[in-house]
């Protein structure tokens, strides 16, 4: 289950991390393997295993979860500049721990596709 994972510990306060914006609902800290020079990953403290898992009472948190990847990308001054975000969904979409994430990269041109 997703509140098993590192991320669910995390959302927690069980295990550490550098986390650069937090409310209620959402955590989001840095990608301990950055793909950019900005890598945050933004999670909800409601362990959702997959995009797939979500229902209908979670649009408003998966909203939420975008709505503060806007908000760190500006205050860590990217936001206009530009940056990207992504969530990947099962082993083959390229997602390792089960716990609902938005990858939010920036500080750098991005190519498309990533490569």
């Amino acid at each position: 289950m997703a509140e098993d994972t590192i991320f669910g510990k995390i959302a927690r306060g069980e295990i550490p991390a550098d986390i650069v914006y937090e409310d209620d609902d959402v955590v989001a800290f840095r990608d301990l393997h950055p793909q950019a020079p900005t890598h945050v990953l933004v999670i909800p403290r409601k362990p959702i295993p997959t995009l797939n898992h979500a229902v209908v009472e979670d649009a408003a948190l998966i909203g939420r979860l975008f709505l503060a990847a806007a908000k760190v990308a500006e205050q860590l001054g990217f936001a206009e500049d530009g940056y990207r975000t992504v969530i990947n969904c099962n082993a083959d979409g390229g997602q390792t721990v089960f716990h609902l994430h938005v990858h939010l990269l920036g500080g750098r041109p991005l190519q498309w596709p990533p490569g």
